[in-house]
């Protein structure tokens, strides 16, 4: 049976309400959130047994309250190591109209973030699994964790697991004397699926193709499929590389859509129009739990596949907070056309 693995940092978010701007109101609204641990939550929504492995200080009613909320939602967490640290805080403003969202970082010396190799045991944690997924913001917290992040997808690999990456390129995390692309490039060596936004490639790997501009609102196709082949081509090992197409028209509004080459066709899914975006952060991530959840539905269509991810981190922005609370037969709705958001009674 099917098993995915995730590793990383999961903290604790702080938002003020109602797209309010900080302490507009005096409070927050207090959630969970982190790229690995969405990504386990997707994938345990479409059916598939799923593990978030990370490293939480002991007896801390944070963690027990996080770790309470992960289980209610069917991930597994019974690999999680206890050591010295604390729990990370990301505090949110999100973003509205042409106000961009803002995320501010306290994450210093959490737990996972002081962990290095040796700390895991991934004979144990990757026993029974079949895929095991990771991001590059681990890496991007301290060379501790960038060396554990090498030691564990190295570990997948031996194990013939099927290894996903999200590049995700955080430029306020990589301040230990490292840059992205020293540490990345390494860690990409042993990744089968490759997943991007319009600027990971280049800034996370230094990888890119003349004519992309990350920071503009629109995009070229054309050069998207020329960046995927171009990375195919710099890491043979990749057997798959994954763009989501993010068209910024303000920070409520935007185009979404994906493409994904295999090494031997170019998928190009449909574009979404999402004109009252409630919460973005996180989207990438949905994309990600998504892109595995339909590899496995439909392990024989790569375009259904694409197709079902970008429903999936469609439906994302929709709600509030990190997590992607959407089964499979939702997802699917969406696919097939039940996107009028009239109500079903």
């Amino acid at each position: 049976m099917a098993k995915v693995v995730t590793f990383g940092e999961i903290m604790l978010r702080l938002a003020p309400p109602y797209l309010e701007r900080p302490f507009q109101s005096p409070g927050f609204v207090a959630t969970f959130g982190g790229g690995e641990a969405n990504v386990a939550v997707s994938t345990a929504n479409y059916g598939i047994p799923s593990s978030f492995v990370t490293a939480f200080p002991d007896d801390n009613f944070l963690v027990d309250s996080c770790i309470a909320q992960l289980r209610g939602l069917g991930v597994e967490c019974g690999d999680i190591v206890r050591k010295p640290g604390r729990v990370g805080v990301y505090f949110l403003e999100t973003g509205a109209n042409q106000r961009p969202s803002k995320v501010l970082y306290d994450r210093a010396d959490s737990s996972i973030a002081l962990s290095g190799p040796g700390d895991f045991d991934w004979d144990a944690i990757l026993a029974g699994a079949t895929w095991f997924h990771i991001t590059g913001i681990t890496p991007a917290l301290s060379q501790g964790c960038a060396d554990l992040s090498l030691e564990a997808v190295r570990a997948a690999r031996d194990k013939g697991l099927t290894v996903s990456c999200d590049y995700n390129f955080r430029k306020k995390l990589w301040k230990y004397g490292k840059t992205a692309p020293e540490v990345m490039q390494d860690v990409v060596r042993y990744v089968d699926v490759g997943i991007a936004n319009e600027e990971d490639c280049q800034k996370s790997l230094g990888i890119s193709v003349e004519d992309v501009d990350v920071e503009s609102g629109s995009l070229s196709v054309e050069r998207y499929e020329q960046l995927a082949k171009l990375m195919l081509e710099r890491f043979p090992n990749l057997k798959m590389q994954a763009i989501t197409l993010r068209e910024s028209v303000s920070a409520s509004h935007n185009g979404w859509s994906a493409c994904l080459y295999d090494g031997d066709r170019f998928y190009l899914s449909r574009k979404y129009e999402i004109t009252h975006i409630v919460d973005r952060v996180g989207g990438g991530d949905s994309f990600s739990g998504g892109l595995i959840g339909g590899l496995h539905l439909f392990p024989d269509d790569k375009a259904q596949a694409l197709e079902f991810a970008v429903a999936a981190s469609c439906l994302k922005h929709s709600v509030p907070g990190d997590f992607n609370r959407f089964s499979a037969k939702e997802v699917l709705a969406l696919m097939q056309g039940g996107g009028s958001g009239r109500v079903e009674r």
